[in-house]
């Protein structure tokens, strides 16, 4: 019999959340909410809040309550849970929504924990916890239920992890606290350095998406920003460009590729001889940085690939996961 609950695939991100059932993606916000600070009463939630960001008065406090993929803020977490699954299904409900939320691999029982009760805070009767690369590989469709090597790296904006899948499993995986953000601060960095002047991480992340890459590229792009002058405090313009850019981001780029090789030696030789035929799968919103694909297929010596729904996989892949829950249930997390 099929069950009467709606079925809801919740990938939690430390910058963006997206909600799946099915095939469909039904939410997909910033994970962020404003908060006004005399009543602890949430003003905005997702996008909204996102563009309060350095823009609000001292009794509006915007947050991001995940830090590095875990639960930082818990209350914020669960009322950001609350409202959109609402939104989702509706405040009239006869039957509770399941819910299948991702987190990193290798997240302590207590950081399992406040995902759990953070899934049940919000209006869930059934709270289900998978491991963001057996999610993702789900969502890409991997023939993870064969005893063959799946690999996938998911470059997200707190966490990059790399991960090998067999038999419904993970038999090695790897998380660093490296990814999106920290490309971002090295960037701040690199700007303050050469430049002397001060950015906000919101000007690195447009500096990073706009003319960013991973490898030199042939075309030259330039961006001017708007920084502060490290001395005068005054606003000072600098242009930077492409080049400057993949400079910038070397340091954080080869700590990533040094957790995927330390996964790919802990792995199986028989499995890596399955990966070296069928490639490494990237995913997460890091991956869409150009010519990532380029630098890990040079820097692993396997052919790394970008799929075709990088962003959407593992909430994709975490809502199909109540079809598979059978098969999948000794490999999922426990809940405490």
């Amino acid at each position: 019999m099929a069950s009467l609950s709606r079925e809801l695939g919740i990938d939690l991100g430390t910058l963006n959340t997206r909600i799946a059932e099915g095939k469909d993606i039904l939410i997909q916000e910033p994970t962020v909410a404003a908060i006004l600070l005399d009543e602890l009463k949430l003003v905005e939630i997702g996008q909204s809040a996102l563009d309060m960001l350095g823009r609000v008065p001292e009794n509006i406090e915007v947050s991001r309550p995940l830090r590095y993929g875990v639960i930082a803020e818990y209350e914020i977490t669960e009322n950001l849970l609350r409202e959109w699954v609402r939104k989702v299904t509706g405040r009239m409900l006869l039957f509770r929504p399941r819910l299948m939320i991702t987190v990193p691999f290798g997240v302590t029982s207590v950081e399992r924990r406040a995902v759990y009760e953070a899934g049940l805070g919000a209006g869930s009767r059934d709270v289900n916890l998978i491991q963001q690369p057996l999610a993702a590989a789900i969502g890409i469709d991997l023939p993870i239920g064969t005893p063959t090597g799946n690999m996938v790296i998911c470059l997200g904006g707190g966490t990059s992890q790399a991960a090998v899948l067999s038999m419904n499993g993970i038999v090695s995986a790897q998380t660093s606290r490296v990814a999106g953000l920290r490309l971002d601060e090295a960037i701040v960095d690199y700007v303050r350095v050469k430049y002397g002047l001060i950015i906000g991480q919101p000007t690195a992340e447009q500096l990073k998406l706009r003319i960013g890459a991973a490898i030199p590229q042939d075309e030259q792009q330039t961006m001017e920003i708007q920084g502060q002058d490290q001395v005068s405090g005054l606003p000072r313009p600098a242009t930077l460009t492409t080049d400057e850019i993949v400079e910038a981001l070397q340091p954080p780029l080869e700590t990533i590729a040094e957790m995927i090789r330390r996964v790919m030696e802990k792995t199986p030789p028989e499995l890596i001889s399955d990966i070296i035929d069928r490639g490494v799968a990237l995913c997460g919103g890091t991956s869409l940085l150009r010519g990532v694909d380029r630098y890990l297929t040079k820097a692993l010596g396997i052919p790394a690939y970008l799929i075709d729904n990088p962003t959407t996989c593992v909430a994709e892949g975490a809502a199909k996961a109540f079809s598979m829950l059978e098969v999948l249930s000794r490999n999922l997390p426990p809940k405490a």
